[in-house]
């Protein structure tokens, strides 16, 4: 059991499941998630098979990508508790190395205030120990491992609060038209196209975000896998849409409005005579006989919309197709069809903040945690009446500084004792 624990604690357990996390967090990404199964059958013959079983089309909210998060969290956090309970061991067998080690220098009373002024100058620690002292420097470079263990538990942990915390909605917005946020937030949409100028799929909104504080984004543009950050807010070009748009005029008063319409609707002022809106199509097709045949794809803008509408009359309904700049009368209504009108579907997902800011210095203790391991290596220098030994993990840099307080009371080379272990 004892040899599984240290097994499953290892550095190479946690390195395997390091990979296997980027591996389906990678899958994750190139394989759009979320949609529909039969999209999946469709775009991915052959692979969709492998696509469902695995769920590879929910990678994220998979039992196997959540088990591998935890069992990564454990590994690091046994990893943490070992290294924190080595580094007071870890101390003192660094203690007594240095006593054991021969003297490498030969000093006189001279060199030996020289060496002990110059430790004190870089606030070593100094401890007693029988007839000598011990300086230590970097004594906290023995907490490097721990806190980057640490930082890497943290930033896993943070990242998958940023991954499962976040609330997610889709809003479908009009030109010209906000969004209006829970906690106050609007967001403007200012256009948006389908097609650009040449023609080719564009899918481009351009937005205004404007937060509870007054802090607006300003005019941004987002597409397809570019979406828009800005505070708490990630905002992605998730679908579309094409609205129909018609104009009622009241003869009698000589008012009319603008409509934009989505869904079924009936446009009337007695609620018995008026417009039944269907739907509005991308064009149509018509045979040698005269029959017609609605083209219902909606991929790309429409090149001739076509609107399928019903009047009402007295009880009396006439199926009617008609087109952009058409005009209908119906009673003291004057109906006009305008053009559609393209309009985007947003994906709206919001973090809290205090995660970034948990992320953030998760990243920065990982840092801090690289460099005390690497460049904060702690160093024990063993200082007797008649001589010192430096050990530690890298005590070159100080034997190098213990020769130059050495040379500047005039030391000679030949009083060097070179008894480098």
């Amino acid at each position: 059991m004892k040899k599984r624990f240290q097994f499953f604690r290892s550095m190479r357990v946690g390195i395997i499941l390091l990979v296997l996390i980027a591996v389906f967090s990678v899958l994750g990404t190139a394989i759009p998630q979320g949609k529909e199964i039969a999209w999946y059958a469709q775009n991915y013959r052959g692979f969709h098979g492998a696509i469902l079983s695995l769920k590879l089309y929910d990678v994220f909210n998979s039992w196997y990508f959540q088990l591998l998060l935890i069992l990564l969290g454990l590994n690091l956090i046994f990893c943490s508790l070992v290294r924190i309970r080595s580094v007071s061991k870890a101390k003192a067998i660094e203690k007594e190395i240095v006593l054991g080690l021969p003297q490498q220098y030969a000093l006189d009373p001279a060199r030996h205030d020289a060496v002990q002024t110059g430790l004190r100058a870089m606030r070593c620690r100094e401890e007693s120990a029988e007839k000598s002292s011990i300086y230590s420097k970097n004594g906290f470079g023995r907490y490097g491992s721990f806190l980057t263990h640490l930082s890497i538990l943290l930033t896993i942990l943070f990242g998958a609060m940023a991954l499962y915390i976040p609330t997610t909605g889709d809003h479908a917005c009009l030109p010209g038209e906000k969004v209006a946020m829970e906690d106050g937030t609007e967001i403007a949409v200012e256009s948006f196209r389908i097609e650009n100028e040449e023609g080719r799929l564009d899918f481009t909104s351009e937005l205004t975000v404007t937060l509870p504080d007054g802090r607006d984004s300003g005019l941004r543009e987002i597409k397809v896998n570019h979406p828009l950050s800005f505070g708490p807010w990630k905002i992605y070009q998730q679908t579309y849409g094409t609205a129909g748009a018609v104009t009622v005029q009241n003869l009698e008063t000589g008012l009319e409005d603008t409509f934009t319409l989505t869904d079924l609707v009936f446009l009337s002022l007695d609620g018995v005579n008026g417009l039944w809106y269907e739907a509005v199509y991308p064009d149509l097709i018509r045979d040698p006989s005269g029959n017609v045949t609605l083209i219902t794809n909606t991929s790309g803008s429409y090149p001739n919309p076509v609107y399928q509408v019903q009047t009402a009359s007295d009880g009396v309904y006439t199926p009617i197709l008609a087109f952009p700049g058409d005009e209908l009368q119906v009673g003291s209504l004057k109906f006009r069809f305008e053009n559609p009108v393209e309009y985007p579907g947003l994906r709206i997902k919001y973090t809290p903040p205090v995660i970034n800011i948990l992320l953030c210095a998760a990243f920065l203790l990982m840092i801090a945690g690289f460099y005390i391991t690497f460049f904060c290596q702690p160093v024990l220098v063993r200082l007797d009446p008649d001589g010192c030994a430096v050990g530690g993990q890298k005590p070159e840099g100080m034997r190098i500084r213990i020769q130059e307080w050495m040379e500047e009371r005039g030391t000679k080379d030949a009083d060097r004792k070179d008894l480098f272990l």
